[in-house]
């Protein structure tokens, strides 16, 4: 059978009315065959350009992978290196932390390991960095810049619990620090990477029940609306630090503990909203936006930026048991992994930061502090909640390598398969 791709040369042979030789036939087509494996490379090649521009444009606004996180706090001095804390949260398939500083030895050691990690300003350096854009220049670049793109450092968070709290001179410098953090990121040409965020305690709310009549506290308010507005204009969540548990504890006889821990309950009903609630997670996330909308800020994402439970408390501790922790923890994971919103915002889905990764033995105050972790320090399940803890054995380490690969490679490398067998057909 005499290919297609050979007709265009035999038919000029058919007008001259002349005969081809087989040679001459076989040299037509393995020139066309030249040619066309040239044009399909061409093609390829602008698909592959096109596709990755596209992927590192989509890829670059998001600062948070799905809807799971866990805030790696290290208050302790009995935990794995960071080159085994990587190996932990990928065998638990978690591609989000939080760090409250900048650690180098944490930050080289997520270098190509794929997970996005949000880097803390911590709050004693708000006053300096306020001064001056050049302050901010000078930390990023040594703390931060360097890093990239090896480290996917996703996310700068400016100070933490600032406004509600009793420092009020960090009050007045918190948004010129974040001002000044971003116009250095922009100079930089890492705005479409790092974002800059500040993350708040339940403190700035003057009150959350029922979650429509969230408000701010008016002493807040100065300080959080030109906040808001930075915020709104670059494009960044309200982060927000929502425990059920801090609730419950401070007022066990008026709130039912399963309705602080997703189990079944008779829920609570906002008549302004007309909507009920059966959770208590859920309706601090709206509490939130009612707070926003009330501020102009109706568009503004939220995203919890640390929640968790306590196993281990004081005597006045209410609810700080192992049981509850991992009732808590394991429904408010099965929760966010069902990637759906809240009653009052249904289209936007919730993401959280669990608190905490570690027990955290050396952390001030009331035993609760210490005794948010997950997991053991040795790297073990502190409860059971679906993760596996760390498995050392070179098949684990072999599957952890593979897993690693990003998202946008993995796409990356779908496509090329996909290509490669329309050609080959």
């Amino acid at each position: 059978m005499i290919s297609s791709l050979t007709t265009l040369p035999l038919l000029n042979y058919i007008i001259q009315g002349t005969s081809p030789s087989l040679p001459q036939l076989e040299c037509s087509y393995i020139l066309n065959m030249l040619r066309l494996q040239m044009m399909f490379s061409s093609f390829f090649l602008w698909l592959l350009l096109i596709f990755s521009i596209i992927s590192s444009h989509v890829l670059g606004d998001k600062a948070f992978t799905g809807t799971y996180g866990v805030n790696y706090g290290r208050i302790a001095d009995n935990l794995p290196s960071p080159h085994s804390v990587v190996t932990l949260l990928k065998a638990a398939k978690i591609k989000n932390t939080r760090i409250y500083d900048a650690n180098h030895e944490v930050l080289t050691a997520f270098k190509g390991s794929g997970i996005e990690i949000v880097v803390g300003l911590g709050n004693e350096f708000l006053k300096d960095i306020s001064v001056g854009e050049d302050r901010a220049m000078n930390w990023i670049k040594e703390n931060v810049q360097p890093f990239l793109p090896g480290t996917k450092i996703r996310g700068i968070a400016v100070g933490n619990e600032i406004l509600g709290a009793t420092d009020l001179e960090l009050w007045e410098v918190l948004l010129p620090a974040a001002k000044n953090v971003y116009s250095a990121l922009d100079r930089l040409g890492l705005t479409d990477k790092v974002q800059v965020s500040s993350p708040h305690s339940e403190a700035v709310f003057a009150n959350s029940f029922p979650p429509s009549s969230c408000t701010f506290r008016e002493d807040v308010l100065p300080f959080m609306k030109p906040l808001l507005q930075f915020f709104s204009q670059i494009g960044s969540p309200f982060f927000i630090n929502a425990y059920p548990f801090l609730a419950y504890k401070n007022d066990p006889q008026h709130i039912d503990i399963n309705y602080a821990l997703f189990k079944k309950n008779p829920g609570i009903y906002d008549a302004k909203t007309n909507l009920h609630y059966d959770n208590m997670f859920d309706a601090q996330v709206d509490a939130a936006y009612a707070a926003l909308e009330k501020a102009g800020f109706e568009k503004t994402e939220v995203i919890v930026s640390e929640t968790g439970w306590a196993s281990r408390g004081d005597e006045n501790e209410a609810g700080a048991t192992v049981k509850n922790a991992r009732t808590y923890n394991y429904n408010l994971r099965k929760r966010l992994l069902k990637k759906k919103g809240t009653p009052y915002r249904p289209k936007m889905v919730v993401r959280a930061y669990i608190f905490a990764l570690f027990n955290e033995n050396l952390k001030p105050g009331p035993t609760s502090e210490r005794n948010f972790g997950l997991f053991k320090p040795d790297g073990s399940i502190a409860y059971d909640i679906g993760f596996t803890g760390l498995v050392p054995s070179s098949a684990t380490a072999s599957l952890l390598s593979f897993k690693g690969i990003g998202f946008s490679h993995w796409l990356l490398y779908t496509s090329c398969a996909a290509v490669l067998l329309v050609l080959g057909l």
